[in-house]
């Protein structure tokens, strides 16, 4: 029969216990206290989760911040700020020019690919541009045969010229109400221009004071400035029914 062990339990000892500091061990001063949180401040207000939402495309922002991130080039003797992507594409032209096959096939069908796109919208601009001014057209004609009135279009058919020729469109008039309030204010200013200079006119006839009709004449100068630079701007005033 196995002989059995006595185990003496000797009482805690009174006297404090050395504490060893070390790995996983600080001093007890640097302790957390029970209850107290290790970060007190929490996280950083703005600072983002590592893992994306699900509605996020994270790596599409990193992309296009990292695509249009400026570096600094050599030309020739000089250094030039480009966008990355600028780089990137001058590099990939520079090589075709030079007769690398793979560089003027790649630069080839980027070009090939970037000139259908544009032809595809401006083909799409066209048609709506054409669709838009016959449409409205037609509705204002409608409304002078039935006596009617209604609010004014923005942009008015009127303001937009096709040229089928070069299958151009051109825009000639405000194409927004914020656009509009401000060529308003620039017609009344034209027109205030008109009032003052023929006011200007009929008063410089009574003076006979030369340094009075150099003054006057000034003024007249003054507001044909004025007049010039808005309908440069945005042309003569268009007064529509």
């Amino acid at each position: 029969m196995a002989r059995e062990r006595k185990i003496q339990l000797d009482p805690p000892s009174s006297e404090p216990s050395v504490y060893e500091v070390g790995y996983r061990k600080p001093p007890p001063s640097s302790r957390f206290k029970p209850g107290q949180s290790g970060n007190p401040k929490g996280r950083p207000r703005g600072a983002r989760s590592k893992r994306p939402l699900l509605n996020e495309e994270r790596l599409k922002s990193i992309v296009i911040a990292e695509a249009y991130r400026t570096i600094k080039v050599n030309e020739g003797e000089r250094q030039i700020t480009l966008s990355m992507a600028e780089a990137i594409i001058r590099a990939l032209a520079v090589n075709a020019a030079r007769g690398q096959l793979r560089s003027q096939q790649a630069f080839t069908a980027l070009l090939s690919e970037t000139e259908r796109c544009n032809k595809a919208m401006h083909d799409e601009w066209l048609k709506t541009a054409i669709d838009y001014k016959h449409e409205w057209e037609l509705e204002l004609a409608r409304r002078e045969k039935l006596g009617i009135t209604g609010p004014e279009p923005i942009p008015h058919p009127d303001d937009i010229v096709i040229d089928i020729r070069t299958s151009q469109v051109i825009m000639k008039g405000p194409m927004t109400k914020e656009d509009k309030v401000q060529w308003d204010r620039l017609y009344a200013r034209v027109e205030e221009c008109d009032a003052t200079t023929l006011m200007l006119m009929e008063s410089l006839k009574g003076r006979k004071s030369k340094a009075c009709r150099e003054f006057i004449k000034d003024d007249i100068l003054h507001e044909a400035r004025i007049r010039k630079k808005i309908v440069d701007a945005i042309g003569e005033p268009k007064r529509r029914g």
